[in-house]
């Protein structure tokens, strides 16, 4: 037996009129949004995690991306490359956003006084003035270097040659407080 197929003329049993759809809204489009993988919602659950003395909520992702950077810091050369493209996708993030420059221009006004550099040693605390007064030959006051910042000098001395006594004298000599110094074991 071969089964026909209705003719044109033949009265429609359940089909649509020629060029006329059954579903005239069309298939329903799902937005991408609301299409979630798993791997998405996997990554934006919260773990707690142990952080010093007590603990600390983090998403997934965020642990994730600290087992990459704590790889990257162990030499991981894929783990690097991450890294890096995550400085480069913040980098283009903040110049895209950064605020627009103004047109104004701005002048840097610089002085050839020494004494600038003696305001800034004193208001950093490595240096103070002298009790004793200006030195009539600079005309200025001198100043005096903090023990804690000779202290710091004469640690940093590696090697090289022994300090003499004209150099212990000297350094006597602009030291606030000479006594107050511990010296190095070879001199």
């Amino acid at each position: 037996m071969s089964k026909k197929s209705p003719s044109p003329s033949a009265p429609n049993s359940g089909r649509f009129p020629k060029g006329r759809s059954g579903n005239p809204g069309g298939r329903p489009r799902v937005s991408r949004a609301a299409q979630r993988s798993a791997f998405d919602i996997v990554l934006k659950k919260t773990l707690t995690v142990a952080h010093g003395a007590g603990t600390r909520e983090i998403t997934a992702e965020e642990a994730h991306q600290q087992v990459i950077l704590r790889d990257a810091l162990a030499g991981n050369r894929s783990a690097m490359r991450d890294v890096v493209k995550w400085i480069v996708k913040r980098e283009a993030w903040l110049a895209k956003h950064a605020p627009k420059a103004s047109g104004r221009e701005i002048s840097i006004i610089s002085s050839p006084d020494p004494d600038n550099a003696d305001a800034a040693l004193a208001l950093l605390g490595i240096a103070g003035p002298d009790p004793a007064g200006a030195d009539h030959r600079w005309n200025r006051s001198q100043l005096l270097i903090e023990p804690w910042a000779v202290q710091a000098a004469l640690r940093r001395r590696r090697g090289g040659n022994r300090l003499t006594d004209q150099d212990r004298d000297s350094i006597r000599l602009v030291t606030r407080d000479p006594d107050s110094l511990r010296w190095p074991r070879e001199t």
